[in-house]
């Protein structure tokens, strides 16, 4: 008779909720990846302008430089042209001079009048070689100015090569590291819901199979008669034994998990809405959270290390059951455990 039952509850297993932990596994690696690909992509949208910036302001600087070449380029000329004016009067007033010497040589009822047409020739022939010194001196200047610009404008286009190799280092370093950060995310997700997988099934066989106490999703479900009291906080001698089992699971799984995994068990409270009357609780809100903490404090007291608990409570906001129907409410009243990352 005894076989006769295990086979009939062997083929009773109900596998609906390995489906709904698969399901609600691969909805979380699919979100961790979106908020990854939001992150990487807002990085990269920040460096990438960050590096625009620099190239407008390289560019910007270049282009003054090149407008700035080219005026004193103007100047250089317009030195150039004058130049050459002054030699050409030079050239005339030599030209001059020689006429008038030799108009001196040849006759001397008129050697005063061109002694002193040679002297103001001489004296404006050396005002003209001063000018001409000048204007050569400020076209050597010119050219000096000039080679200062084109030295910059060339370390200016060197730097700019040198951002917008940088920026192209950093764009693939940039996806590089998503896609790493990509793998390692999706390999941390594996990792922890097969933890959580194994530590359902290991729940299941350490609490045995009660209606009371179910799976729902990613989260152990227990109903709040089986561990507290209505309307207390307090953990009934049944709900102890049943925290400390879990208790011993949790410890257990402890010493499994790699440290590198930063988990934590969730413990989330809630209740129906019927608003609390009397009593010590102002409302459910306060009702639920004293109970999650209770449940925190009896577990640490199990020897659970208390940087892997975590106690909230929701009151009534978070109904799995809608309506106002007796049997609502009672599924409604209940201590959830997540097993999920800090």
């Amino acid at each position: 008779m005894a076989i006769s039952r295990n086979r009939r509850s062997e083929r009773n297993i109900d596998y609906w909720p390995g489906f709904v932990d698969a399901l609600s596994t691969l909805l979380l690696a699919i979100m961790f990846l979106l908020s990854v690909f939001v992150l990487a992509q807002f990085i990269l949208s920040r460096e990438i302008s960050g590096q625009d910036e620099a190239l407008d302001r390289l560019n910007s600087q270049i282009n003054e430089l090149t407008q700035l070449l080219a005026l004193e380029r103007s100047s250089g000329q317009d030195f150039e042209d004058q130049i050459a004016s002054l030699e050409a009067s030079l050239a005339s007033a030599d030209a001059e001079r020689s006429r008038l010497q030799q108009a001196l040589d040849s006759g001397s009822g008129s050697a005063a009048i061109a002694g002193a047409q040679v002297g103001q020739l001489e004296s404006a022939l050396d005002e003209e070689r001063s000018l001409s010194q000048r204007a050569r001196s400020q076209v050597e200047l010119l050219n000096q100015q000039l080679s200062a610009l084109r030295q910059q404008i060339a370390a200016l286009e060197n730097a700019l090569e040198v951002s917008e190799v940088r920026d192209a280092e950093s764009r693939t370093r940039i996806a590089d590291l998503g896609r790493r950060l990509n793998v390692a995310l999706a390999q941390r997700v594996q990792e922890l819901s097969r933890y959580r997988s194994d530590f359902f099934g290991r729940l299941r066989e350490i609490l045995s199979d009660r209606d009371n106490i179910r799976i729902v999703g990613d989260r152990f479900v227990f109903q709040s008669e089986v561990l507290f009291p209505s309307g207390s906080d307090v953990l009934q001698p049944a709900g102890a034994e049943e925290m400390a089992k879990l208790a011993s699971a949790i410890v257990e799984l402890n010493r499994e998990i790699p440290s590198d995994i930063n988990w934590i068990i969730r413990v989330d409270g809630h209740t129906d809405n019927v608003p609390i009357s009397g009593g010590r609780f102002e409302d459910n809100w306060e009702l639920s959270t004293e109970r999650a903490g209770a449940v925190v404090k009896y577990l640490i007291s199990q020897g659970v290390p208390p940087e892997r608990l975590a106690a909230t409570g929701f009151g009534e906001f978070q109904p799995i059951e809608p309506g106002d129907s007796p049997e609502a409410r009672d599924r409604n009243r209940r201590i959830e455990f997540k097993l999920t990352e800090r």
